[in-house]
């Protein structure tokens, strides 16, 4: 008989030990956890799990997916801005631009896109070092579907010498 009200007693106590409080701590912290699940939501709106809906998901329109430079001498540094537009119905983030050459840097956009605002992506390009046809691919990631767009330049680089064989860094 010991035993029994020894085990329900430690089971009252157990019981009432875990009672949850709720602070305002906790609630701050529920709140922000929210808001970083609908930021989470425009930055990824799709996940493996459901089917992707075209409507929810951001889509990134570019006037110009292709620049050419033309020709240039070898040492030249040359600047283009690739305007874009969000045609998709919920805010567009880039996290990212970037290109497979030091050569090329892109500067981009870093605040939401709302639907149908416009952004851009600047990119530099020096061809300190390089002769010849260069053609260079700049990745925009953003929280679109497919996440990756590629835009690219172009130009062919004269050494000056007169030389025009060509190779890509």
């Amino acid at each position: 008989m010991k035993k029994w009200l020894i085990l329900i007693f430690s089971t009252i106590i157990l019981f009432t030990c875990n009672e949850v409080t709720t602070t305002n701590t906790d609630n701050d912290a529920v709140k922000q956890m929210e808001q970083e699940d609908i930021a989470n939501i425009i930055r990824n709106p799709v996940s493996a799990e459901e089917e992707i809906d075209p409507d929810f998901v951001p889509k990134i329109t570019f006037k110009k997916v292709l620049h050419d430079f033309g020709e240039m001498k070898e040492g030249d540094k040359k600047e283009y801005t690739f305007e874009f537009t969000n045609t998709g119905e919920v805010p567009l983030l880039i996290s990212d631009a970037r290109s497979t050459c030091g050569c090329t840097v892109p500067k981009f956009t870093k605040n939401y896109v709302k639907p149908g605002k416009s952004g851009k992506i600047n990119v530099a390009f020096d061809s300190h070092n390089l002769i010849g046809t260069q053609t260079k691919p700049i990745t925009i990631i953003a929280n679109t579907y497919p996440r990756e767009t590629v835009i690219h330049i172009k130009g062919f680089v004269n050494s000056g010498e007169g030389n025009h064989e060509g190779h890509n860094h």
